[in-house]
Protein backbone atom coordinates (compact mmCIF):
# COMPACT_ATOMS: atom_id res chain seq x y z
CA UNK A 1 0.00 0.00 0.00
CA UNK A 2 3.04 2.52 0.32
CA UNK A 3 4.03 2.02 -3.07
CA UNK A 4 0.19 3.93 -4.24
CA UNK A 5 1.35 7.11 -2.62
CA UNK A 6 4.96 6.89 -4.41
CA UNK A 7 2.89 5.94 -7.87
CA UNK A 8 0.70 9.07 -8.14
CA UNK A 9 2.43 11.75 -10.44
CA UNK A 10 2.26 15.36 -9.30
CA UNK A 11 -0.17 15.84 -12.00
CA UNK A 12 -2.53 13.39 -10.70
CA UNK A 13 -2.16 14.92 -6.99
CA UNK A 14 -2.74 18.57 -8.61
CA UNK A 15 -6.02 17.33 -9.90
CA UNK A 16 -7.39 15.76 -6.98
CA UNK A 17 -6.43 18.67 -4.74
CA UNK A 18 -7.41 21.18 -7.29
CA UNK A 19 -4.04 22.68 -8.32
CA UNK A 20 -1.77 23.74 -10.66
CA UNK A 21 0.99 20.83 -11.04
CA UNK A 22 3.82 23.25 -10.21
CA UNK A 23 2.25 24.28 -6.47
CA UNK A 24 2.98 20.48 -5.84
CA UNK A 25 6.02 20.33 -7.18
CA UNK A 26 6.38 23.72 -4.86
CA UNK A 27 5.55 22.12 -1.72
CA UNK A 28 7.66 18.96 -2.40
CA UNK A 29 10.41 20.67 -2.17
CA UNK A 30 9.69 22.66 1.21
CA UNK A 31 11.69 21.87 4.13
CA UNK A 32 8.84 23.18 6.56
CA UNK A 33 4.79 23.59 5.99
CA UNK A 34 1.68 23.90 7.67
CA UNK A 35 0.25 20.16 8.92
CA UNK A 36 -3.13 21.30 7.15
CA UNK A 37 -1.39 21.07 3.95
CA UNK A 38 0.34 17.93 4.64
CA UNK A 39 -2.60 17.07 5.70
CA UNK A 40 -4.63 17.49 2.70
CA UNK A 41 -1.40 15.91 0.48
CA UNK A 42 -1.97 12.66 2.57
CA UNK A 43 -5.64 12.09 2.48
CA UNK A 44 -5.57 13.07 -1.04
CA UNK A 45 -2.99 10.07 -1.62
CA UNK A 46 -6.06 7.60 0.22
CA UNK A 47 -3.69 8.33 3.37
CA UNK A 48 -4.70 9.23 7.10
CA UNK A 49 -2.21 11.77 9.04
CA UNK A 50 -1.59 11.57 13.05
CA UNK A 51 0.38 13.35 15.23
CA UNK A 52 1.80 12.85 18.58
CA UNK A 53 3.73 14.41 21.19
CA UNK A 54 5.19 11.75 23.30
CA UNK A 55 6.06 13.24 26.59
CA UNK A 56 7.62 11.09 29.85
CA UNK A 57 4.33 11.03 31.70
CA UNK A 58 2.33 9.94 28.19
CA UNK A 59 1.64 11.34 25.07
CA UNK A 60 -1.16 13.46 23.28
CA UNK A 61 -2.19 12.87 20.30
CA UNK A 62 -2.46 16.43 17.97
CA UNK A 63 -6.16 16.60 16.30
CA UNK A 64 -6.10 20.78 16.68
CA UNK A 65 -3.28 22.84 18.23
CA UNK A 66 -5.59 24.56 20.31
CA UNK A 67 -7.06 21.30 22.17
CA UNK A 68 -3.48 20.22 23.33
CA UNK A 69 -2.87 18.77 26.45
CA UNK A 70 -6.97 17.82 26.48
CA UNK A 71 -6.65 14.32 25.19
CA UNK A 72 -4.23 11.52 25.60
CA UNK A 73 -3.01 7.97 24.37
CA UNK A 74 -2.65 5.09 25.45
Amino acid sequence: MANYARALSQQMLAEVLHVQQTAIAKIEKRTDMHSSTLRSHIEAMVGQLELVARFPDGAVKISNFADLGQQSVG
